[in-house]
């Protein structure tokens, strides 16, 4: 139990610590592909820190829940990400790790979010509440239908259950995981607000989305949720490593020293994941807002194919 303890609280410590890191290495990436030096990967680390010192600014009708909800954000986003078994099975929460509950802290977290953005009442806020409701009226359907894939494939929803599935010799050749794969990346991408969806590095009031919904927030308010959203890409990255690229790590316990090598194993697939990202944001250009439903509607279509081809062909 001792173990089990020092596990939960080691994943759940390196996802804070970690993901601000992964938000610099995509920044950097790009930087360095469009040819400019950029700022340094600890550069969100200083933003943190710089934020967490100064005072939040609060407007005049700002009700408590737009105090409260950088908090309830940071917390429910923290709790999704420590539930995903990045060191083995063997934590407190891993009976807890199941893929309907990880989306459902998820939006749980979307819906305070909005409210937020709805509280003072300004036009910014109402564009980025009603876009961001609008992408998870597609996204969450999709993810949806990726879970009840995974559940036709592994025979549980069950996140650990799932990884240990993928890494056994059962698991043969499956259209149906490729295509599972290729519909939570993009609804990652729309999640996480990046290009082609979204642009985080900019505030253009005609495109913006997540920007939108945060832009009377300051200080440590706003130092809470831009963790939050770096521990959210954190997320389904190691979402993607734990359902389909789970290898080279056991998940069982084993003893301490060999988590070191697990660790390392991990480090370096969310590294490169943060890299593609980079690369990838670079290679395309931001779609225009009206045309995200169809993106994500593509998305959709291509889980619910996975489903299908599961339940026509058991073998694929």
């Amino acid at each position: 139990m001792t173990a089990a303890l020092a596990l939960q609280g080691a994943q759940s410590v390196l996802a804070l610590i970690l993901a601000p890191l992964i938000t610099g290495i995509v920044r950097k990436t790009k930087a360095r592909f469009q040819l400019r030096r950029g700022a340094s990967i600890l550069q969100p680390y200083r933003d943190l820190a710089r934020l967490l010192r100064k005072e939040s600014v609060l407007a005049d009708n700002a009700s408590w829940l737009f105090d409260l909800a950088p908090t309830v954000i940071l917390a429910f986003t923290w709790v999704a990400a420590a539930l995903i078994p990045v060191l083995g099975t063997d934590p407190v929460l891993a009976s807890a790790a199941d893929l309907i509950a990880i989306v459902g802290l998820l939006a749980s977290a979307r819906f305070v979010l909005a409210l937020a953005g709805l509280d003072i009442g300004t036009s910014f806020g109402g564009i980025g509440a009603s876009r961001e409701v609008m992408i998870a009226s597609v996204a969450e359907p999709a993810m949806l239908m990726l879970i009840f894939a995974l559940a036709l494939i592994a025979g549980s929803t069950h996140l650990p259950a799932i990884t240990a599935f993928v890494q056994s010799p059962a698991l043969g050749l499956r259209i149906s995981l490729g295509l599972g794969l290729i519909g939570l990346i993009m609804v990652a991408i729309a999640e996480n607000g990046r290009i082609p969806i979204d642009n985080p590095s900019t505030h253009l009031e005609l495109t913006m989305v997540h920007e939108a919904m945060v832009l009377e927030y300051s200080g440590r308010h706003l130092a809470l949720i831009e963790l939050a959203s770096s521990l959210k890409l954190l997320l389904y990255l190691s979402l993607i490593i734990a359902v389909f690229l789970p290898w080279g790590a056991d998940i069982h316990w084993s003893g301490w020293p060999p988590y070191a090598e697990r660790l390392l194993v991990y480090l370096a697939k969310i590294v490169a994941l943060a890299f593609l990202l980079g690369l990838f944001e670079v290679s395309i250009a931001k779609m225009r807002v009206f045309r995200v439903p169809q993106f994500l509607g593509a998305a959709l279509m291509l889980t619910l194919l996975a489903v299908l081809l599961r339940l026509v062909s058991g073998s694929f």
